[in-house]
């Protein structure tokens, strides 16, 4: 079961999804997003399954959405119809994954950045290497974490969902740990197994107790968060729309730092 850009794998009681874009930081196109979403079915319905691991190719977990798509868009005459597009699959994809009744461990890695780091704060154990930065730099590119930040405030708390989100700093993988994104840190060669190893702990557990134990977490603890993921879908896409990200995106590219008007 593969992709050009994922790969799905399945050992033992766990199904492993890789993001295999490791030339460009395994950044998320909007197929890729779609694609993400349906693996995550793929493996809810197959009964081996009761676990599953989500990790990256190469050095880097996900580096957020692919600028390059986003920059192409600014010339199209519908691109605020397709941004919106985009920011509602990052949405669904977000919700799936707290949704699926099977246990999503992250295994991160190298950087978890932008929608990247959405993808490890939606999982429900973390572990990474200790090289893994984690961090919202999406103001240094003219754009709003709208979706990834109050995912942040459910996961890390209100505080630290500010902190990530305003100050676009990226944190290493020592202080991530500190805040509670990262539950462990493994060594690079080490973290598939070690994410096999927890996938099959929770396998051990009694079917009908994991899913209504991650039911429970996401219909009680979570219960405002689909509605405030919407609310920060239209603010990502609103963002989009403005010159700041225009100028952001082109900078990030080019290297340069932005030149806010």
């Amino acid at each position: 079961m593969t992709s050009n850009a994922f790969e799905m794998k399945i050992h033992g009681p766990v199904g492993t999804i890789i993001l295999n874009r490791p030339d460009q930081q395994n950044a998320l196109t909007q197929a890729m997003l779609e694609g993400l979403t349906q693996a995550l079915d793929d493996f809810y319905l197959e009964k081996r399954v009761r676990a599953i691991v989500l990790t990256g190719k190469g050095n880097s977990f996900c580096a957020g959405m692919d600028a390059r798509e986003i920059s192409n868009r600014f010339q199209l005459p519908n691109a605020a119809e397709l941004w919106a597009e985009s920011a509602s699959a990052y949405r669904e994809l977000i919700l799936r994954m707290l949704e699926v009744t099977k246990p999503i461990i992250a295994s991160v890695n190298g950087p978890a950045v932008a929608g990247g780091a959405g993808l490890v704060l939606a999982s429900d154990i973390v572990i990474a290497d200790p090289n893994a930065s984690f961090g919202l730099p999406d103001p240094q590119r003219g754009l709003v974490a709208g979706i990834v930040t109050p995912l942040a405030a459910f996961r890390l708390g209100a505080g630290t969902a500010a902190r990530l989100a305003l100050t676009g700093s990226l944190f290493p993988a020592n202080e991530a740990r500190q805040m509670g994104v990262y539950h462990e840190l493994v060594d690079h060669d080490q973290l598939w197994a070690r994410a096999t190893e927890i996938g099959t702990a929770c396998a051990a557990g009694a079917p009908e107790a994991i899913q209504l134990t991650k039911r429970l977490i996401s219909e009680t603890v979570g219960e405002q968060l689909a509605a405030q993921l919407s609310a920060g879908a239209a603010a990502s896409a609103t963002a989009l729309t403005t010159d700041s990200a225009r100028e952001g995106i082109a900078a990030f590219l080019e290297k340069r730092p932005p030149e806010w008007k």
